[in-house]
């Protein structure tokens, strides 16, 4: 029993708690804390830091340099759109030219094929008005010879006289 005495007395427990909730473990919790703030300050500062500094420098660079790109793109698209808009406006003007100048060539053309008709309609009518002269001067020469063999045949039939074909053209005033 005396054993069981000595074990209980040398065996005492101290009250449970969380450690960190305990007074006594303060100032080695301060001095840890202190350590471990400095160790992870210097971690920071030297290496983890330039590291997150650089990654956002390049990044920033890399972006920088993306919008550079895209205003430079920007850029050669608004020329390539104002050199594209100048060729069209000429090919407009080059097309407008060439039609003007197909209308003028078709007008001239119908001009000139309108005076050939008209030239030919002339010589046609002025080969018809020849033909109706000569039609009719064949015509009255043919009416004064009617009337002339007719004054003869008429004088003879009334007088019994022969008259001479000068002497009817005559009395016929020809």
């Amino acid at each position: 029993m005396a054993d069981a005495t000595t074990t209980t007395a040398t065996t005492r427990q101290e009250p449970a708690g969380f450690p960190p909730f305990k007074m006594e473990t303060y100032p080695s919790q301060l001095f840890w804390l202190v350590i471990s703030f400095c160790f992870l300050f210097v971690v920071m500062w030297r290496v983890a830091g330039p590291r997150i500094n650089g990654a956002i420098t390049g990044r920033r660079n890399t972006i920088n340099a993306a919008i550079d790109g895209a205003a430079k793109a920007r850029a050669d698209a608004e020329a390539a759109q104002g050199a594209y808009e100048d060729a069209l406006a000429k090919a407009r003007g080059r097309a407008n030219a060439l039609a003007e100048e197909t209308r003028a060539a078709l007008n001239a053309e119908v001009a000139h094929a309108k005076a050939q008709a008209d030239a030919q309609a002339h010589e046609a009518m002025t080969a018809a008005d020849t033909r109706i002269a000569a039609t009719r001067e064949s015509a009255k020469s043919a009416v004064q010879a009617a009337a002339r063999d007719a004054a003869i045949a008429i004088v003879k039939r009334l007088t019994g006289d022969e008259v001479t074909a000068d002497e009817a053209a005559r009395a016929l005033g020809n």
